[in-house]
């Protein structure tokens, strides 16, 4: 079944207006139902990564928001790749999601490290061409003296007799029903599966420490403000040689006061005066690649726009650039001498119908505005 052509909301058997809390408690309900020690559903697996795909956008708020817009398509446009989940351990797929297992417990998931937050900002022609930013975050790292395993160089973690180094431990029990298996983190070693009698002296036998780093992000061209980009295991180290969590990095694309973006099109304004609205000029407008000259022809109207091909912003993972648009705003003096008031009013008194005559109607001219 393709997962890309059914709809989110569906497959968790939600409203589009569910909330926050309604998305997680779907999700817990369905994965726990898909669990192969539940169910024997030959799809299982399928279904499972389904709902997972699922979960994973309708529980952030801007991939949320990007698929209630425009659908599979502008996730696809906008590079959401789907996470790979396997379903053989649900316990560690509800640390990735929950940052706790299925049974609530401190168990075995715990040890993957926890995700960290970071921001960028970035000016408005940079997200049009991409750029690569240093990016400071303050993360816990493997510890180098004890190689991330918690115990003192010269001695190691002794496998968990209790839970044989599983880091959890699992009861059947058998009922008119069938068989249940109901698992929970060994309380001997806290779910870590090991025990370390010799703690390591630097990091006290967590086998993490804190450092600050820089880590260069990658900023796509295109990319909208309020996007984040995931370096996937560059967040907090997990505890006793766990796996990493990630990093998110927000970015910001700070306003620009020549131009408005919607989408991928850029708009922006060119003050003529009446006289060269009249008679015609050539000015020059800025764009993202800078300085263009641009002619307009005589009779000029206000709220002409003229459209520039292929010079917004880059379509974010794709192909091609949106358009931009120049909104001609014609300037009336507010202010005239005797002389310039004369020469108007004799302006006025040789104009004749033909001077003002349209060559298009107005709806001809909404239409082309569309254009």
């Amino acid at each position: 079944m393709a997962t890309t052509q059914r709809d989110y909301y569906e497959i968790l058997g939600l409203a589009r207006n569910a909330t926050e809390a309604d998305i997680k408690k779907a999700f817990r309900r369905l994965a726990r139902e898909l669990h192969p020690d539940v169910s024997d559903a030959p799809d299982a697996h399928d279904r499972f990564r389904e709902v997972a795909e699922a979960y994973e956008v309708l529980s952030k708020p801007e991939t949320r928001e990007i698929y209630d817009r425009y659908g599979h398509a502008g996730l696809r446009s906008g590079g959401f790749t789907p996470s790979q989940f396997d379903l053989g351990n649900l316990a560690d797929i509800f640390s990735v999601f929950f940052g706790d297992d299925l049974f609530g417990g401190a168990g075995r998931s715990r040890a993957r490290g926890a995700d960290v937050a970071a921001q960028v900002e970035i000016e408005l022609a940079e997200a049009a061409t991409g750029i690569t930013r240093e990016v400071p975050v303050r993360t816990s790292v493997s510890c180098d003296r004890c190689g991330g395993n918690g115990a003192e160089p010269g001695t190691s973690p002794n496998r968990c007799p209790q839970c044989d180094g599983f880091g959890y431990i699992q009861h059947v029990s058998r009922s008119a029903f069938g068989q249940f298996v109901r698992t929970q983190p060994c309380k001997r070693c806290g779910g870590a599966g090991a025990i370390v009698e010799t703690p390591c002296e630097r990091c006290a036998g967590s086998g993490r420490v804190v450092e600050e780093r820089s880590l260069r992000v990658e900023i796509p061209p295109g990319i909208h403000d309020g996007q984040r980009i995931r370096l996937s295991g560059e967040g907090h180290a997990g505890a006793l040689g766990g796996r990493s969590g990630d990093l998110f990095v927000l970015v910001r694309v700070a306003s620009d006061e020549r131009f408005v973006r919607e989408g991928d099109d850029i708009f922006s304004t060119v003050d003529l005066t009446v006289t060269q609205a009249a008679l015609g000029v050539e000015v020059t407008v800025p764009t993202l690649e800078g300085d263009v000259p641009l002619r307009f022809e005589p009779g000029t109207q206000p709220g002409e726009i003229r459209v520039l091909r292929g010079r917004g912003m880059p379509v974010l993972q794709g192909f091609g650039r949106g358009d931009h648009r120049v909104l001609v705003n014609v300037r009336v003096p507010r202010r005239l001498t005797d002389e310039q008031r004369g020469l108007f009013e004799e302006l006025e008194r040789r104009s004749t119908e033909d001077n003002y005559r349209e060559d298009e109607g107005f709806f001809d001219k909404l239409k082309s505005v569309f254009r």
